[in-house]
Order: C-alpha cells, then structure tokens, then sequence
C-alpha cells in the first residue's frame, strides 16, 4: 500500500495522510526485521520525527550489514542519507548517496542507482544547486526508464526535474 498521495511542488517532499501513516506505526510496532525497520525509518521520516527517524535508520544500516543482501544495505543507507538531508546535514547526505550510487551502478543495480540518484537531486535542491539536482533527476529518469520502473516514480522524477528547472528559471531571474 503506498501513502504517498502526490509531492509537494515546492520542497519534493512526499504528501501523506499523516492518520494513516500513525496507524501504520502502531501497527508495526517495534518489529526488528530489516522491512520492518526500513518501513519505519520511512513513516517517522514523513510524520517529521526526524531524531527517532535517525535512530530507527541506524539501526536498519547495522541489520542489514549483518543479516541482508549488499542490495539490502545499499537501500538501508539511502534511506539512512535521506533522513540526513531533511535534518539539513546536506554534505553527510550527499556523500553518502555518492557512494552508494556509485556502488549500485557499479554492480549494474539501475534500480537502485536511480534511488540513490533522486535522493541525491533531492540533497542538491534543498541546498539551491538547482544544475546539479537537475542533473541528477534527469540520470534517475533514464535509469528508471531503463530499469521499466513503474510510471508513478517516473512521474516523481519529472515532477522533480520541472520543479529544478523552475527554480533555475527563478535564480536566474532574480540574480
């Protein structure tokens, strides 16, 4: 079941029902499988409980080194360097999405690049470099593309690509 009801045009954040994801919170409770703990990075990180997101999303980064697959981790720190992005920590985030795009790419995981290199995007626009997250929203379409991810997070991502092009447009504007 997915709670993202749209993205807001001017932050890319997700939109949610937040009684919805509350009651997904409760209902998970404090299950330790690495889903589970990802599921609740993702909720605490969409209801703005960004120090307990934090918590939760170390704890996922350290189950996954121990008991999941490489591809396992490399979701767990994403989500972990996307958590850092909201909390405004932009060169950790940033660094950390680096590698692990890097790595996924690597390995030939376009899925999971093109996670990597949205939330990065996501990392360049909150931090007003609107070339470089436009750059990156545009790599993450063509692996999505690539990777026949289904049309919603290609949607997301051109959402994301006219919404830096905007702000570019602003900038320029306005220098």
């Amino acid at each position: 079941m997915s709670y993202i009801r749209g993205y807001d045009p001017e932050t890319l954040r997700e939109l949610v029902d937040a009684r919805e994801c509350k009651d997904r919170l409760d209902e998970i409770g404090e299950q330790r499988s690495l889903p589970a703990l990802l599921e609740r990075v993702w909720l605490l990180k969409v209801l703005g409980r960004l120090e307990d997101a934090l918590v939760i999303s170390e704890q996922s980064v350290r189950v996954a080194r121990m008991a999941g697959t490489r591809k396992d981790l490399l979701r767990a720190r994403i989500l972990h360097a996307s958590v850092e992005q909201q909390r405004g920590a932009f060169a950790v985030a940033e660094q950390e999405l680096t590698t692990c795009a890097a790595e996924a790419e690597g390995k030939g995981w376009s899925g999971i690049a093109a996670f990597a290199l949205q939330h990065r995007g996501k990392v360049f626009y909150d931090a007003g470099d609107y070339d470089a997250a436009r750059a990156d929203f545009k790599q993450a379409l063509f692996l999505r593309q690539d990777s026949g991810v289904p049309d919603a997070q290609l949607e997301s991502t051109l959402h994301a690509i006219e919404a830096a092009d905007q702000r570019r447009m602003r900038a320029s504007v306005a220098s």
